[in-house]
């Protein structure tokens, strides 16, 4: 498997996981559970989290098929 597909599965990866935590942060607010807001606050983390993953991602995809 080249170095290519491995960054992409990662990238896609990535924003999988991006999606998942952002739903589950609009259903969390949606229910209202939260009241102090600390589950909302630690979700947001990972979803910043798995963005930058991705972006991180990417470039380096951008980076490996620059022409030289």
């Amino acid at each position: 498997m080249s170095m290519q597909a491995v960054l992409i599965i990662l990238m896609v990866l990535a924003a999988i996981a991006t999606l998942t935590v952002l739903a589950r942060g609009i259903i969390t607010m949606a229910r209202g559970k939260d009241v102090g807001g600390k589950q909302s606050n630690k979700l947001m983390s990972y979803r910043v989290a798995f963005q930058a993953m991705a972006i991180i991602f990417i470039i380096i995809l951008f980076l490996i098929n620059r022409p030289s």
